[in-house]
């Protein structure tokens, strides 16, 4: 198992766990930078509108960024989201996932969380990621390479 489900991150009540805790399930987590922000919001949305598509794969959605867990208790409630939101404070599991280094806003460069997803198989394996992700539409996408994945076993390029 690698070393990023031993990484501690924070449910909404601000209590530890690592990822895994999900371990024998399929987990799609997806890494995003802001609570509340417009894209953020609408990946949050379409992940939570097609969880109990993902569900019915024996999935799990997860979505982690590094709001604090009042903040994602607040978005949930705000947006009726449906989907798990963990809490990566000092960003070290978005680093060791790579989701985190140079963007380019506004013409202004900084360092930051990149908009990312990863499935990860039950036994812990990362089998598919996409990185500089586009919010709208992605849930969707996401799903239908999930849905290849358990069919066939294999992993999709």
């Amino acid at each position: 198992m690698s070393e990023i489900f031993k990484i501690p991150i924070l449910t909404e009540e601000g209590e530890e766990l690592n990822l895994s805790a999900f371990q024998g399930k399929w987990l799609v987590l997806y890494v995003y930078p802001k609570d509340n922000t417009p894209g953020c919001t609408t990946e949050a949305k379409e992940f939570s509108a097609l969880l109990d598509e993902f569900r019915k794969l024996n999935a799990e959605v997860v979505g982690v960024s590094r709001d604090p867990p009042k903040s994602h208790r607040k978005f949930r409630e705000r947006h009726g989201l449906k989907v798990i939101l963990v809490s990566d404070p000092d960003a070290k599991l978005i680093k060791a996932l790579g989701a985190w280094g140079i963007k380019k806003m506004y013409g202004k460069v900084r360092e930051g969380v990149i908009r990312s997803t990863f499935i990860i198989s039950p036994s812990g394996e990362i089998v598919w990621s996409k990185t500089n992700v586009r919010a709208k539409g992605h849930a969707a996408k996401v799903l239908d390479i999930l849905k290849s994945l358990v069919s066939t076993g294999s992993t999709p390029e």
